[in-house]
């Protein structure tokens, strides 16, 4: 199922995260810096409203039902249409071979969720984004 919020900007950011907790507290924190966020509560959804809706921006947990995290970066990485959407993992894997792995899928970066707070992952979303309308 996916929750929307809708923001100022023209930008969509899809948070892919199976704890409705925490992704109420991104979605807050985005909302009130005038984004707008999709969320979906497993990887399965995820692909789809990724593929469907095509955001500025993917944040992107590791552990989820249905389809892991890695299993939908490669697949959106090989995806022509998703090439140039910029892909965030967030998760609480934090050895030395998941973010190998995550960077080696082609993830623009990878957040331990318990080393960043949300205004930290909001200002590294905002920075993706200008950066990714300037070019």
């Amino acid at each position: 199922m996916a929750e929307e919020k809708k923001g100022k900007f023209n930008t969509k950011i899809l948070l892919v995260e199976d704890d409705k907790m925490l992704a109420d507290m991104y979605i807050t924190k985005f909302s009130k810096e005038g984004l707008k966020v999709i969320r979906a509560e497993d990887g399965a959804a995820g692909l789809e409203i990724a593929k469907k809706e095509k955001p500025d921006l993917v944040l992107l947990d590791i552990i989820m039902p249905k389809l892991d995290g890695f299993a939908v970066l490669k697949e959106l990485k090989s995806d022509p249409q998703m090439g140039n959407t910029h892909i965030l993992l967030l998760t609480n894997l934090g050895q030395s071979e998941d973010v190998e792995k995550g960077r080696q899928l082609g993830a623009d970066d990878y957040f331990i969720k318990a080393n960043h707070t949300p205004a930290e992952i909001v200002e590294k979303v905002k920075y993706l984004l200008t950066k990714k309308i300037k070019q």
